[in-house]
């Protein structure tokens, strides 16, 4: 922290001495900038606002600030200030930290090329032995609910560069995907791994991928809202975020195949499966953001209200 920002910072925290514990000073501790360095405790359902305050001061500008999740912390005075924020902390969100998880997924790279490729080549071999196990394996390897969560994130709060760049990567990496696993599914038919006609054969197990249906949309719905739950919660499942490919990623890989044995019909109604699906996926995860901030909002509200009455 600079020198100049340090009676500042003071007073930031001051004015959150409500949700703020465990203040701790190293004098000078800084070197680049010199400055003092300053730890502290803060209710996660209060960080955004003190995050804002510490932007508006220009802390983030002319120093740093670095946030850690505490998973233990044995404090009476941490415990009431967390007792003070309405909502529990696992339902609390810190909107910098979701922002910045967004921003991390949508990076175009190789790597996330290579992953939907060979998520789309699981897909595929799936599809031919009609083996549900190995589409959850597609399922799994699927990298592609991250730039849809941004996608949500940045239709929410306004960010359409963000919406843009997930925009990209979604559709470079689907496309990349498709075309490289046409390729596989040739070859696998040219070595006589695949028959000739991959997709004569009846499929009990695994035609729900390329026939869609309403309830293609509300899975695809229902998928979003726990997948962005998973992102905005402060304890979730790290599975549930690649889990959410269960209606994309096999649709793409049915795409595939289809495409590589002329089945047109087929092709078209994976492809209708995948668009339908993404279209769901963010719907749901953007209307579950707009829920958040609505709910966030109003319990901030409340406690100020309570503030203002002398109620702590």
């Amino acid at each position: 922290m600079p020198v100049e920002l340090m009676l500042p910072v003071d007073d930031v925290l001051a004015a959150h001495d409500d949700v703020v514990s465990n203040i701790i000073r190293l004098p000078r501790a800084g070197a680049s900038p010199v400055g003092d360095v300053i730890l502290c405790d803060v209710a996660r359902g209060a960080a955004s606002d003190l995050l804002q305050a510490l932007h508006r001061i220009g802390l983030d500008r002319a120093g740093s600030i670095t946030v850690e999740t505490v998973d233990l912390a044995l404090s009476t005075r941490a415990r009431h200030t967390a007792d003070s924020v309405f909502g529990g902390d696992d339902d609390a969100i810190v909107w910098q930290e979701v922002e910045a998880r967004a921003g991390d997924e949508v990076r175009l790279s190789a790597t996330f090329i290579v992953f939907m490729a060979v998520a789309t080549m699981i897909a595929t071999v799936g599809v031919v032995s009609d083996q549900p196990i190995l589409i959850v394996g597609a399922m799994v390897v699927g990298p592609d609910f991250g730039p849809l969560a941004a996608m949500a994130v940045g239709i929410v709060r306004r960010k359409w560069r963000v919406v843009g760049r997930s925009a990209l990567a979604i559709g470079v990496g689907y496309a990349s995907a498709i075309v490289i696993s046409i390729g596989f599914s040739w070859l696998m038919v040219l070595i006589g791994i695949f028959p000739r006609d991959p997709l004569s054969n009846d499929h009990p197990m695994t035609e729900f991928i390329w026939t869609p249906n309403v309830l293609s949309y509300i899975v695809g719905l229902l998928a979003g809202i726990a997948g962005v739950l998973s992102l905005t919660s402060a304890k979730s499942g790290a599975l549930i975020g690649v889990l959410i490919s269960v209606t994309t990623v096999p649709a793409a890989g049915a795409a595939a195949l289809a495409l590589a044995s002329g089945e047109w019909t087929l092709a078209a109604t994976s492809l209708w499966q995948l668009f339908v699906n993404l279209i769901a996926i963010v719907t749901g995860g953007a209307i579950t953001l707009a829920v958040q901030i609505t709910v966030v909002r109003r319990n901030d509200r409340r406690r100020r209200e309570l503030q203002g009455v002398g109620v702590r």
